[in-house]
């Protein structure tokens, strides 16, 4: 690791005005600092976050939820909040590494690092979320889906941070349901998908969001499988034909960790099963 200067501002835009080109932020530092060891990145210097204030709350904002980019995982996991409205958010920040990175790793980082098998990526899609990004001339949202551009490639311009996840309101006879592969407890995804469905008054699906990860350059949404359920009741038919769209949705690769079929197999497992379970929740089973 080469030397850098480190630099710990106490507000946003004092912050926002010292990320020039050669200067990264650091939120938990989780994944940048093994960047940095292994010389991945070698920035002049280091901006810490950490003593900003607020910009890890968790609170109600328009009927929805505003997250600031430097809550941390266990946080998310802990929060009445998302258990009780985002479910499928609580799930994947409870699974994100050992109880330690938990409660170093950032939603803000998570996001921003752009793993296409970023844990919180899916759910967060599947929500409906928005990235809320500041800047030393103020701050512009644009929807998740159009965050990611690649692996480790973002849409956040220069002397851009991410400070904030925004979703929409929950309505009722709503639910959401995370599912993940993994080759170890603490490994990062094989695949991962999140499911959220709305029912209408007949119990006939209204709006269905399914996002798939680690199968594809970045986070994507299933869209084929999301329109196979639009209209329909619930039974395993549709659960399964879903699961079979989603499986035609994603783009994975073989690599160190998986084949791209398996890949392909485990989206029809977990698709269907987080299908099923953001089934049983929106009409109040589960």
């Amino acid at each position: 690791m080469r030397r850098f200067h480190y630099l710990a501002p106490r507000r946003l835009d004092e912050a926002l005005s010292l990320l020039t080109p050669d200067a990264v932020p650091l939120a938990g530092g989780t994944d940048l600092f093994l960047r940095m060891e292994r010389r991945q990145t070698q920035p002049d210097a280091v901006v810490d976050l950490k003593r900003i204030p607020d910009m890890d709350r968790i609170e109600p904002s328009d009927g929805g939820l505003r997250i600031g980019a430097l809550a941390p995982m266990e946080s998310l996991a802990a929060s009445s909040l998302i258990v009780n409205g985002y479910r499928a958010l609580a799930e994947s920040a409870r699974v994100v590494g050992s109880i330690q990175t938990r409660n170093r790793a950032t939603i803000g980082g998570n996001l921003a690092n752009a793993s296409p098998a970023a844990d919180t990526a899916t759910p967060l899609l599947a929500l409906g979320a928005t990235a809320e990004a500041g800047r030393v001339d103020g701050s512009r949202e644009l929807p998740l889906e159009q965050l990611f551009l690649g692996p480790g490639r973002t849409a956040l311009e220069s002397g851009e941070l991410l400070t904030a996840v925004r979703i929409p309101a929950m309505p009722g006879r709503t639910g959401s349901s995370f599912q993940r592969c993994v080759r170890t407890a603490m490994d990062i995804a094989v695949v991962n998908c999140a499911a959220f469905v709305k029912l209408d008054e007949d119990g006939a699906v209204e709006d269905a969001r399914i996002a798939l990860g680690a199968v594809g350059p970045t986070p994507l949404r299933a869209l084929s499988a999301e329109s196979c359920l639009q209209g329909r009741r619930f039974d395993a038919d549709a659960a399964a034909e879903a699961a079979e769209c989603a499986a035609h949705d994603a783009r994975p690769i073989d690599d160190v960790r998986a084949s791209a079929d398996y890949r392909k197999d485990m989206v029809r497992v977990l698709t269907r099963r987080a299908v099923e379970n953001a089934f049983q929740r929106a009409r109040g089973e589960a």
